[in-house]
């Protein structure tokens, strides 16, 4: 019996402690042009969890890369996106234009897009992507304005950030 608790003890719980972590993060890049006089915006996000939340939220079955993949989803996206993600330009509040998406590998990659712009003093963002259904859920934002470049992280707990120029 002693040699079984020591085998537990050397070799089962060590393992245990190796178990496969499952991490939750998106990706939200924004960049002024000011050529366009617009502000780009990149999102990615896991497209397992992206795809979870909008079938529990909006009771349905996108099925991502197959071929019974919902023809209308960017609907969806656009949808979810507007109710997660608000942005104040110049204390202004701003919406943004959802230009589309692409899957590459694991990820979905939302591109949007805020017009007339003139110049950009602050960013204010509020981010909550995922973070209802994943609690350890993270946003990092990541900006460039001209030369100036501005990060930050979010969390459920932590949905807003304001980021000056």
């Amino acid at each position: 019996m002693k040699l079984k608790k020591i085998y537990v003890l050397l070799f089962v719980i060590p393992l245990l402690s190796f178990s496969a972590h499952k991490y939750y993060l998106s990706l939200t890049q924004i960049e002024y042009s000011s050529n366009s006089q617009s502000i780009q915006i990149t999102i990615n996000v896991f497209m397992d969890d992206i795809e979870e939340a909008l079938n529990k939220d909006y009771n349905i079955d996108l099925q991502l890369t197959t071929e019974k993949e919902l023809k209308n989803n960017d609907h969806y996206f656009k949808q979810y996106l507007n109710e997660k993600l608000h942005f104040k330009i110049n204390d202004v509040a701003k919406r943004f234009n959802y230009i589309g998406k692409e899957y590459d590998g694991e990820l979905v990659y939302f591109y949007l897009e805020i017009d007339s712009i003139k110049t950009v003093k602050t960013i204010e963002l509020t981010n909550t992507i995922l973070t209802t259904h994943f609690k350890k859920q993270q946003n990092l934002i990541k900006s460039k304005v001209g030369k100036k470049h501005k990060s930050m992280l979010l969390s459920a707990n932590n949905d807003k950030a304001l980021l000056k120029f």
